[in-house]
C-alpha cells in the first residue's frame, strides 16, 4: 500500500481545484482530509441533505469538516420528488446520483473548481453500483479508486491521521432498506429512520432494518443477536408504534447490500 497515498497526492495535486461529494462517512472524510492537505482552499466539501440520510450523518460531517478546516457547503436535494427514484427499480441509485452530480457540476462551475470528486474505492467494483454510471456521464472523478485504495487501506490511513471516522460502519441512504419494486414514500422512510435510531440507542452499531410493507426485517451480526433477544419485547413494542405489524430477525445476519441478492439470483 505504500505507494498508494503518494499516487493519491499526485492525482489531487494535478487537479488544481476540486469539489468533493462529502457524506461524512469513512471514504469521503478521508478524501476531504487528503484533498485539503494537498490543495488547501482550492478544495471544497459539499454535503447533500435529504430525509434519506440520518441526522447523525450530517452532524458528524459538519463537525469533522470544521476540524479538518475545509470550506463546507450544505445543499438540499429532492430525490423523493423524482418518480424514477421513488419507483425503486434496480436503477434507483442511477437516478439519484444523476440528479446529485448535475447539481454538483453546476456548483463546481460556479465556484470555478476543476473537478467534482466522489469517495468511491476499489471495493465499489465488487457490488452493484448503478450510480457509478452517472458519475462517468458527468465526468466525476474517484481518486481513491484511481490510486488503488480499498476500504481496508482507507481505514488504516484514517487511523494514522486520527480521523474519527476510521472505525465507522458504512451508512448507505435509507432507500437501500427497501426491496426493489417497492415504492419509496416519505412516510416509510420515517418509519425506517425511527426504527434504526431506536436500535442504535440500544447499543447496536452495524445493522439494518429492511422494510417490507408491514414487516421490519432486522439484520445484525451474530454477536449482537443476544442484545436483540434480550430487548425483544421493547423492540417489538417500539417498532409497532412506528407502524410495523410484524418484526423479524434475519437468521443469516447482517450483510451489506443484501437487497441486491435478488439481482444475483436473477442472473
Amino acid at each position: 500500500m505504500k505507494n498508494k497515498p503518494e499516487k493519491l497526492k499526485k492525482t489531487l495535486s494535478g487537479m488544481k481545484s476540486v469539489l468533493i461529494a462529502y457524506s461524512g462517512g469513512v471514504d469521503s472524510t478521508f478524501l476531504v482530509k487528503a484533498a485539503y492537505d494537498v490543495l488547501g482552499g482550492k478544495a471544497v466539501a459539499i454535503t447533500a441533505v435529504s430525509e434519506l440520510y440520518p441526522e447523525e450523518d450530517l452532524k458528524r460531517a459538519v463537525r469533522d469538516a470544521k476540524k479538518i478546516g475545509i470550506k463546507h457547503i450544505i445543499i438540499k436535494t429532492k430525490e423523493m420528488k423524482n418518480r424514477n427514484f421513488t419507483d425503486n427499480s434496480p436503477s434507483r441509485c442511477y437516478f439519484c446520483k444523476k440528479e446529485l452530480f448535475e447539481v454538483l457540476s453546476v456548483e463546481a462551475a460556479k465556484r470555478k473548481l476543476n473537478y467534482v470528486l466522489l469517495g468511491a474505492t476499489g471495493d465499489d467494483e465488487k457490488d452493484y453500483r448503478p450510480g457509478m454510471k452517472a458519475a462517468e456521464e458527468y465526468g466525476v472523478r474517484s481518486p481513491l479508486k484511481e490510486a488503488g485504495l480499498f476500504k481496508k487501506d482507507i481505514r488504516l490511513l484514517s487511523k494514522k491521521m486520527k480521523l474519527s471516522t476510521a472505525g465507522l460502519p458504512a451508512s448507505p441512504c435509507l432507500a437501500s432498506r427497501f426491496p426493489y419494486g417497492h415504492r419509496i414514500t416519505g412516510k416509510d422512510i420515517k418509519k425506517v429512520a425511527a426504527a434504526e435510531k431506536y436500535l442504535r440507542g440500544l447499543g447496536l452499531v452495524e445493522f439494518r432494518v429492511r422494510h417490507y410493507d408491514s414487516t421490519a426485517r432486522i439484520e445484525v451480526h451474530g454477536k449482537d443477536r443476544n442484545l436483540i433477544l434480550k430487548n425483544s419485547g421493547k423492540i417489538v413494542n417500539y417498532l409497532k408504534k412506528t407502524g410495523y405489524t410484524y418484526v423479524s430477525l434475519d437468521l443469516e445476519g447482517f450483510r451489506s447490500g443484501s437487497m441486491n441478492e435478488v439481482l444475483n439470483r436473477v442472473k
